[in-house]
């Protein structure tokens, strides 16, 4: 018994000593020093814009485009021979950009009443539009509206003034 009680002192006094020789490690404390301050380079110039040729020329032959109007005669639709290359210039223009769209808007003067200036104005945007379409452009592309009198270049009570509201203005969609 009394080596039972030597075993139990000694188990008693050797693990615990035991245990404070494994027990972890100090860590030890460095101090760093903080990293020098230094003062970002500056931002480099942004490099001039670039002129996308092909976005230039776009803006020169929509403009041209719309600016272009096609006049007519007097209670007339047809389409004289001054209409028809204003036409072609506009198909090669539609043509060379197939995702334009367009809307043709038919105006007329102020001589006659408002509904056959409408359906004049209509018989105008149409006749455009058929021309357009057999030059190959797509018909899906083009719409059309009648403005009739309603929507004068000139206001002025004579036969110039009047010419110049017999006409079919194109707008790009």
């Amino acid at each position: 018994m009394r080596n039972k009680l030597w075993i139990f002192l000694a188990l008693f006094l050797v693990i615990p000593v035991l245990l404070g020789t494994v027990s972890c490690a100090k860590k030890t404390v460095t101090k760093e020093e903080p990293a020098p301050v230094v003062a970002p380079a500056p931002a480099p110039p942004p490099p001039p814009p670039v002129e996308d040729k092909a976005a230039k020329a776009f803006d020169m032959a929509k403009s041209e485009f719309i600016e272009e109007n096609v006049y007519f005669a007097f209670d007339k639709s047809n389409l004289d021979d001054m209409a028809q290359a204003t036409l072609k210039n506009k198909a090669e223009f539609l043509k060379t950009y197939p995702d334009v769209y367009t809307t043709i808007e038919g105006h007329c003067d102020e001589r006659g009443t408002a509904e056959y200036n409408l359906a004049l104005g209509e018989r105008r945007a149409e006749s455009a539009k058929s021309f357009l379409v057999d030059m190959g452009v797509e018909a899906y592309r083009i719409s059309t509206v009648s403005y009739g009198e309603e929507r004068p270049t000139c206001t002025e009570q004579t036969e110039d003034c009047w010419a110049k509201n017999r006409r079919d203005n194109f707008i790009i969609n």
